[in-house]
């Protein structure tokens, strides 16, 4: 088996344990990891933030969203371009994104751009991935073209039963310093303190 074909093998996987995670439990893991998240000095320091805009049974970033504009942070979210292609836009409001490719949130087309190397601090979606920050995507390649040049703090948010130790790489996969779960930050795969 191809590592394309394991890479599609646990997507379907990992989507059909998601289909069966409560509803409770997804609010309150994506309330435990919206929290943890707004407690990252990482976090709390940038004053540039790139943060997805959480849709259907992925973690719901509102809180984060709303909390880094609150704070007076720059804030910017991805605005899919092409196949593979997104770019960095800054909102100034949440309630501005709509639908836009696959269904994801995006800001207006006239939303400013942002440069990736103004980012101090970037909140990344995934499928799943493992503890130490090896990620699995939708499979569009968005996020690993973004992370190719992107050098500044990164954290993936993932819940913790979607979480699996076993991720199939490419060398154009690069992994994540932090993984954020509703249980608490790992870094490089092991445990690590908040604050």
């Amino acid at each position: 088996m191809t590592r394309q074909e394991e890479k599609r093998r646990l997507r379907r996987t990992i989507r059909g344990l998601e289909e069966r995670l409560s509803p409770r439990y997804l609010e309150e893991s994506g309330r435990a990891i919206a929290a943890r998240l707004l407690a990252m000095p990482e976090y709390r320091a940038a004053g540039t933030v790139f943060c997805f805009a959480g849709i259907g049974r992925e973690v719901d970033t509102r809180p984060i969203l709303e909390h880094a504009l609150a704070a007076g942070k720059v804030l910017c979210v991805p605005l899919c371009t092409g196949p593979g292609q997104m770019e960095l836009r800054q909102i100034i409001d949440p309630a501005r994104l709509s639908p836009g490719a696959f269904g994801i949130l995006e800001p207006p087309a006239d939303s400013p751009a942002v440069r990736s190397d103004e980012v101090d601090f970037a909140v990344l979606p995934c499928v799943t991935c493992d503890h130490a920050g090896h990620r699995l995507g939708r499979g569009g390649g968005y996020y690993d073209r973004f992370l190719a040049r992107y050098r500044g703090g990164t954290v993936l948010l993932c819940r913790e039963r979607l979480i699996r130790e076993e991720i199939p790489v490419e060398p154009h996969d690069y992994p994540v310093p932090w993984v954020l779960t509703e249980r608490g930050l790992y870094e490089d795969g092991v445990p690590a303190r908040l604050g």
